[in-house]
């Protein structure tokens, strides 16, 4: 066996690969195979980002997968190949041991649609996918939230159950039966994969038909009992999956490996938090997750033959940990490591030596902010965490006895540590108002006012119909945009301000720490009046009876006494008196308490994490989350019917679909339990934002490559995918007839379709072939596939409609006999009148006129003076397009 040349060439313009391991050679899977996989052999995937901004930075990805029935030989291969072509790329790709039925986050992202797991192995002679092949019959177990795989099983009733979708393929018909406990957003996916391989595999021939009541699909029902055989029984119930949640994958543990003498030896380290410096240039860790995932670090000094040994080191440790041999294992270099595995630390930072200028890392809020950019480039918005510059309307109310109590705006950013206030912000955004609620909860406030604050808050949302950005903001946590609204005023007092009915003693001597050095980055808050609070990196206000001291540090800069000045008149009217450090009066130490050590180094810069927005789909398995990250994420991964959850590690975002309305009060507890069980020690009081589906800030916005703030507009649901089409076209009627013709409700005793059901099928797909390029015939029920009609009438369903993994989708109709891909065909000859076209209901149409394709009846020169546009390049727009304008124009 020679892999060491014959390596073979990486297109530059692709971001994805696949080669599957056959013969002991690599070779490339066809595009169109892309997502299928044989159990019987190993493949290797490539995954190269086109662009660093389109995943946020992430590195390249390099996966060997393993069927569950692949060979010792194709297995070492496979891992050779990785180790080869990692060498051959030049660069240092992740790399992941993947295994069929429990593949990482990472591998199911580069297959959007799906993976289906095929049976047996791929015959030299054959290929992956035949294209416009219908003799086909096959069972699909479709599973899976955000990321599906459907897995080929047995013809047979036994195979099924009320939980999940499967898929009857039999060529030229594709039936999609969904179980009576499938959600909506499962049917939706199982029908984005049905499409795909419709597409794929029937060059978007194939009929699609969709069984959610089989009561109400009495034809399609017939058929799937001609290929499964009479059903008896019951069905059972699926075997829950055995998600990892997030309270599992709290703990982590760091291994040191390293050879003694001709002994390996794995030497336990340190469990969470775990810290970036424990990883040392010149060797090698293995880092358990939870033994649920382990990772391999290598160094960049590490040896070569430590770097080879990687894959087998971590399944040793595998097998001497007692896990599953299915555990993914995943290899990274040092300064090209994934977004997942730095986030098992409490910091990262790309400069990992000490002693290099931590300056370096840019001052975000030291930019002056142009509100025009802000606007224009949401990605800028999302790094400095400001929509705008704070210039909106502000309206603050103090929660007080459970309910709201409005604030007068000459005490606004006065808030008090024991009590919780809603901040109401509006603003403009390219000519749209737009609205964010601080819910802001001082540490003192208790777990009733608490709860009242959030309830008050859903009382505003929906006097606001909905939508309200709501930020859940913590004392001392405030975010830029938050502190820029105050105009750099806040201050929080550990008693009472005397705004809320009860005066301020006199007497009390109070003393403030003032930090910040911009109205973006400033706050104020009390503390214990004693000398050991003071810093002499910041400024204080010490405030007595008599006199107010406005004490600055010998570390702090000008910016920062500057914003000091600003906020003294908040706090105090006495007489102010500035104290340098170092000559302070006798009265200021008596007034508090006597000198006392304090802290006197110079602060160092604070120190910003370089880690990578993640996304993740939310649910809930026995009442702890369970997260599905999806990597290289793009707006078309928010799906109306989930909750996801954006964790740009300075704020976590749920962003709500609008159909997953039932899950929104769980959606900040997931938020938080994120926080509480995050192995790197999160801080709880991290800024906690909830978006709803169509308001999302520029904030949230800018962290996706491209948005489209219109995209939710012409977003069908499934539902309305479902009905776009009418059933019982030609290939359900064909076969229909066929199953009626020879009687095949007589079952053979073992329960399953007898020879002449399956003979009477398979001439039904062999004969299609032919048809399949034939036109509609006119006045046909194929010639009206189209037209609209409700599941409640009719549940046998036809449709090719494309749909994204977001059920974003597009809907493009196709009868068994014709397939419309940028033009419909029709036996009319020239062209008819617009007026007995346009606004006219399918049977007033004349004979042979398709109803979902009135517009193809008029002439050029109508069709031009209607649309604005050729016929050509009407049918060239996304099919959502064409939708919308026929519907302004009369003609849907």
């Amino acid at each position: 066996m020679d892999i060491n040349k014959g390596l073979p060439a990486i297109e530059s313009h692709r971001d994805l690969h696949v080669w599957i391991i056959e013969n002991l050679k690599m070779v490339p899977v066809p595009e169109r195979a892309y997502g299928n996989f044989f159990e019987e052999h190993c493949y290797i995937v490539l995954h190269v980002p086109q662009s660093l901004k389109a995943t946020q930075g992430a590195s390249s990805n390099l996966h060997y997968w393993v069927g569950k029935e692949a060979g010792a030989d194709a297995q070492a291969a496979a891992g050779t190949f990785v180790q080869h072509l990692q060498e051959a790329l030049g660069v240092a790709p992740v790399q992941h041991r993947e295994v069929q039925g429990h593949e990482s986050d990472c591998f199911r992202s580069c297959f959007r649609t799906g993976i289906i797991y095929r049976k047996g192995g791929l015959a030299s002679a054959l290929k992956h996918v035949e294209t416009n092949m219908y003799n086909i019959q096959r069972l699909l177990h479709i599973q899976g939230r955000k990321h599906v795989s459907a897995t080929e099983v047995e013809l047979s009733w036994n195979s099924f159950n009320t939980d999940d979708v499967f898929l009857l393929d039999l060529g030229k018909v594709m039936i999609q039966w969904n179980g009576p406990k499938t959600s909506v957003s499962e049917k939706a996916r199982g029908l984005a994969l049905t499409c795909s391989l419709q597409d794929k595999e029937r060059g978007g021939r194939a009929q699609i038909c969709v069984v959610d009541d089989e009561v109400k699909a009495t034809d399609l029902m017939q058929i799937m009992e001609a290929v499964l055989g009479c059903r008896v029984g019951n069905l059972h119930t699926a075997v829950p999956n055995k998600s990892v949640n997030q309270l599992q994958k709290a703990n982590v543990r760091l291994y040191h490996v390293y050879e003694k003498g001709k002994d390996l030896v794995i030497q336990e380290l340190a469990t969470s938090p775990l810290t970036q410096d424990l990883l040392q240039e010149e060797d090698c860790y293995i880092l358990d997750h939870g033994g649920f995932k382990i990772y391999v670090w290598q160094g960049c000094m590490s040896s070569l033959q430590e770097k080879k040994a990687a894959f087998s080191r971590a399944l040793g440790f595998i097998q001497a940990k007692g896990y599953p041999a299915y555990t993914n294992v995943e290899v990274v270099n040092d300064g090209a490591e994934s977004a997942a595995f730095k986030q098992l630390f409490r910091t990262w930072s790309k400069e990992r030596r000490r002693n290099k200028n931590l300056r370096s890392v840019g001052k975000l809020t030291q930019l002056k902010l142009d509100v025009g950019k802000l606007h224009s480039q949401p990605e800028l918005a999302a790094q400095l965490r400001m929509v705008d510059d704070g210039s909106g309307k502000v309206e603050m109310w103090c929660i007080q006895d459970s309910c709201r109590q409005p604030m007068d705006p000459k005490h606004h950013g006065q808030l008090c540590a024991d009590n919780c206030y809603l901040v109401l912000y509006t603003y403009q955004k390219m000519g749209r108002v737009q609205y964010i609620l601080y819910l802001w909860q001082g540490h003192q406030a208790t777990a009733h006012e608490i709860k009242a604050l959030t309830c008050n808050a859903e009382e505003l949302d929906l006097r606001y119909h909905g939508a309200l950005v709501q930020e859940h903001v913590t004392m001392g946590s405030e975010p830029p945009h938050f502190l820029a609204i105050l105009k750099g005023q806040l201050v929080v007092f550990q008693g009472n301000t005397g705004h809320h009915g009860k005066g301020q003693p006199a007497s009390t001597t109070r003393l403030f720490h003032v930090q910040g050095t911009d109205s973006y980055n400033t706050r104020t808050t009390e503390v214990p009046a004693r000398a050991s609070a003071l810093n002499s990196s910041d400024i204080f206000l010490l405030v007595t009876a008599d006199i107010c001291y406005l004490w600055f540090g010998k570390g702090c800069s000008g910016d920062q006494r500057e914003m000091a000045r600003m906020v003294v008149p908040v706090i105090s009217r006495k007489n102010e008196e500035t104290v340098l450090e170092g000559q302070e009066p006798p009265h200021f130490w008596e007034a508090l308490g006597g000198r006392a050590p304090y802290p006197s180094d110079k602060r160092l810069p604070e120190d910003i994490s370089s880690f990578q927005p993640r996304l993740f789909e939310c649910s809930s398995q026995m009442g702890h989350l369970v997260l599905t990250e999806v990597v290289f994420f793009s707006q078309e991964d928010l799906d109306k019917y989930d909750i996801m959850l954006l964790d740009t590690w300075q704020e976590i975002f749920l962003w709500l679909g609008e159909a997953a309305s039932e899950w929104k009060k769980e959606a900040v507890p997931w938020g938080q339990e994120y926080l509480k069980t995050h192995p790197a020690g999160r801080s709880p009081s991290t800024p906690i934002v909830l978006v709803k589906q169509g308001h999302e800030p520029p904030t949230f916005t800018g962290w996706f490559l491209t948005w489209d703030p219109y995209k939710w507009m012409n977003n069908q649901s499934y539902e309305e995918v479902v009905e776009g089409s009418l059933g019982a076209t030609s290939a359900v009627s064909e076969i229909t007839a066929e199953v009626k013709n020879f009687q095949l409700s007589r079952w053979p005793s073992n329960g399953r379709a007898g020879p002449l059901a399956l003979q009477a099928l398979k001439g039904s797909q062999d004969s299609s072939k032919n048809e399949l390029e034939l036109g509609p015939k006119a006045g046909s029920s194929s010639s009206s596939a189209s037209t609209r009609t409700s599941t409640s009438t009719r549940t046998s369903t036809s449709t090719s409609t494309r749909t994204s993994t977001s059920t974003s989708t597009r809907t493009s109709t196709s009868s068994s006999t014709s397939s419309y891909h940028s033009s419909p065909r029709s036996r009319i000859n020239g062209s008819l009148p617009r007026e007995q076209l346009m606004h006219q209901a399918a049977e007033d149409l004349p004979d042979g006129v398709d109803p979902a394709h009135k517009e193809f009846y008029l002439s050029d020169s109508d069709f031009q003076d209607i649309f604005g546009r050729s016929k050509e390049e009407f049918y060239s727009m996304a099919k959502w397009k064409q939708q919308q304008e026929k519907k302004q124009l009369g003609f849907f």
